[in-house]
């Protein structure tokens, strides 16, 4: 059964975990741009993405809006249960479902998907309890390692790299 919905975490999966205040109070965050292009071409290929974090950020739904993500929840403390609602909203179960956290609080989400993943630096707990260990950290790429790892199992790779391809 193919992947329709991504479940991501942000801080330590998206980000690299670091949270950074301005004198003013303004919270700071980086994303890669890499894990940003994958992501839209994820949506463009037909896929559903759900950003599903436990802090609240005017900064990530920011990002969330730029790059087209439909499902955004924050403040979570129960991450399967706002899940569930999401996969009632598509019509489609937990095997149609890839994850990716870091640290205890994502656990929930991860042992429910049929794929989960951590980045490189993620809890070492966590580590053990995932399908996938990536490569990459947390804010650099980790999220585009995954989305790869998942096109390349359902050979739809070369869909992903044409989207790109001027004609």
């Amino acid at each position: 059964m193919s992947i329709k919905l991504l479940l991501l975490d942000v801080d330590g999966t998206m980000t690299n975990g670091k949270i950074t205040y301005s004198n003013s109070g303004d919270e700071l965050k980086s994303f890669c741009v890499k894990d940003g292009l994958a992501i839209v071409s994820w949506i463009k290929l037909g896929g559903a993405v759900a950003i599903v974090t436990g802090r609240e950020s005017k900064i990530v739904e920011k990002r969330a809006k730029e790059l087209g993500i439909k499902y955004l929840y924050q403040g979570v403390k129960d991450k399967r249960s706002v899940v569930e609602s999401i996969l009632e909203e598509l019509s489609i179960g937990w095997e149609s479902v890839a994850a990716i956290g870091d640290d205890l609080n994502d656990l929930s989400m991860l042992l429910k998907a049929n794929i989960s993943y951590v980045p490189k630096n993620a809890n070492e707990y966590v580590k053990q309890k995932v399908d996938r260990i990536l490569k990459t950290s947390g804010g650099e790429g980790a999220v585009r390692e995954m989305i790869e790892d998942i096109l390349e199992t359902e050979d739809k790779i070369d869909d992903f790299r044409k989207i790109w391809e001027v004609k």
